[in-house]
């Protein structure tokens, strides 16, 4: 490739890449951001916007197709989606029934929104590169990215949320007391041990939020920038690769939901359980 190709092909990149960024720049005050540079000036309150916007639209989503089930259900003969929504609401169920020992009716319905939710944020990702970033140029909006998960904003903004529910429920089950015993006595239960007990256990605490959101985001954001390369190929080769990645692409962005989903039933699972 030309050097002249290289720069429109690194440009191509890092446009589709660029969240639609809105915060206070030192020098332009509150606006939309034109560049990357100009995001990270704006510092760590800017907002992007697509991401926030798309999840939204995804809950919405969830909404919509959850009570437009709920309303046509019938005893008789189900339709499509109310199959659909019977088995997805089972399988969950069947989720819960197996990686949560404790009682809590907040579990099932948590992890119904989550998998959903993820799925359908995931889901975007199917939408051809171009098709929104060129339409929204076109409306004169700079920059714009459909799949929220893509945004480490948003998958870390999903994992601390389950991180303050383990906190909140590893001190509602187990007490402040039962819980400090907890960290500073397992796995040795000796008091001997107890600083390296505390070190190890607030370790593995706190690198739960980052896993979550970093598997998450990792698997989307790496199949979103193979998307844009296979995008920059020769209109043949995108027709070769592109549908069989995408084909594929169905199976990643539902075992991503998946696995979100139930770590997060496994963890809190272990806040509700007594040692």
């Amino acid at each position: 490739m030309a050097a002249g190709s290289e720069v429109t092909a690194a440009s191509y990149i890092q446009h589709h890449l660029q969240n639609l960024t809105f915060g206070r720049h030192p020098e332009n005050g509150w606006s939309f951001a034109h560049s990357a540079e100009e995001a990270r000036e704006m510092g760590f309150w800017a907002i992007h916007l697509d991401t926030m916007g798309w999840s939204i639209a995804m809950g919405l989503l969830f909404i919509w197709i959850f009570r437009k089930a709920g309303k046509i259900a019938t005893t008789g003969v189900p339709g499509g989606l109310q199959n659909a929504v019977e088995m997805v609401i089972e399988f969950i169920e069947s989720l819960v029934r197996s990686a949560f020992h404790g009682k809590n009716p907040i579990i099932a319905p948590l992890a119904l929104t989550l998998f959903v939710w993820i799925l359908l944020m995931n889901t975007l990702k199917i939408i051809p590169v171009d098709y929104f970033p060129e339409l929204f140029v076109r409306l004169g909006v700079d920059y714009m990215k459909i799949v929220p998960t893509t945004d480490v904003n948003a998958t870390l903004g999903m994992a601390l949320g389950v991180f303050l529910l383990i906190l909140y429920y590893s001190f509602k089950v187990k007490g402040v007391g039962g819980f400090a015993r907890e960290l500073s006595l397992t796995p040795f239960n000796h008091w001997l041990l107890i600083p390296f007990n505390l070190v190890l256990e607030i370790v593995s605490l706190v690198v739960k939020p980052f896993s979550l959101a970093m598997r998450l985001f990792g698997n989307m954001f790496a199949g979103e920038v193979i998307f844009i390369l296979i995008a920059l190929l020769p209109f043949w080769a995108i027709w070769l690769l592109d549908v069989p990645w995408a084909i594929f692409h169905i199976l990643v962005v539902t075992l991503q939901a998946f696995i979100f989903t139930m770590l997060t039933v496994v963890y809190l699972s272990a806040a509700h359980e007594h040692h």
